[in-house]
């Protein structure tokens, strides 16, 4: 097995202040850019409303829903207006995910393993760690990718 990084994504919410993010650049689940936390965010917390609000909202046709229900935003069509923050009937999507990241930002692949461990060491071990082990949904730890492991509440269809 090989070595993941396992993110508390309740406790990376939490955080005041955050100059890093994560990508995988091999990520499936995607078209176009995302960050680990936009994923992460989308996937597990999002309810994946039959009608979602956010969609109808969007007034530069930035998001949509694929065939499994999951809602993706499209940066390069983003005009960062935030309708979709405000009418989130869940408060699914957050503010910062639409901040502009200048200066001082810094993004970590995490199909690098050094980046993997960069980005693992910038964070104390409850909120971001190096793990060597595969989901376990009774902890509530899930994959998101290959290389990442999510801790959060799964919101699904029951």
């Amino acid at each position: 097995m090989h070595k993941r990084v396992l993110i508390d994504m309740v406790k990376l919410r939490e955080l005041e202040s955050c100059k890093m993010e994560a990508i995988d650049r091999h990520v499936l689940h995607s078209k176009s850019f995302k960050t680990i936390r936009e994923l992460a965010t989308f996937y597990f917390t999002c309810r994946r409303c039959e009608e979602a609000p956010c969609i109808s909202v969007c007034p530069a046709d930035a998001l949509e829903k694929d065939e499994n229900g999951m809602i993706s935003r499209a940066l390069n069509l983003c005009i960062r207006c935030k309708s979709c923050i405000s009418i989130c009937p869940f408060g699914t999507i957050m503010n910062d995910l639409f901040a502009t990241k200048t200066n001082g930002y810094h993004y970590f692949d995490l199909t690098d393993d050094t980046e993997l461990i960069q980005f693992a060491n910038a964070f104390d071990d409850d909120i971001v760690k190096i793990v060597e082990f595969d989901e376990k949904p009774e902890e509530h730890i899930y994959r998101l990718t290959d290389r990442v492991l999510i801790r959060d509440v799964y919101w699904e269809v029951r």
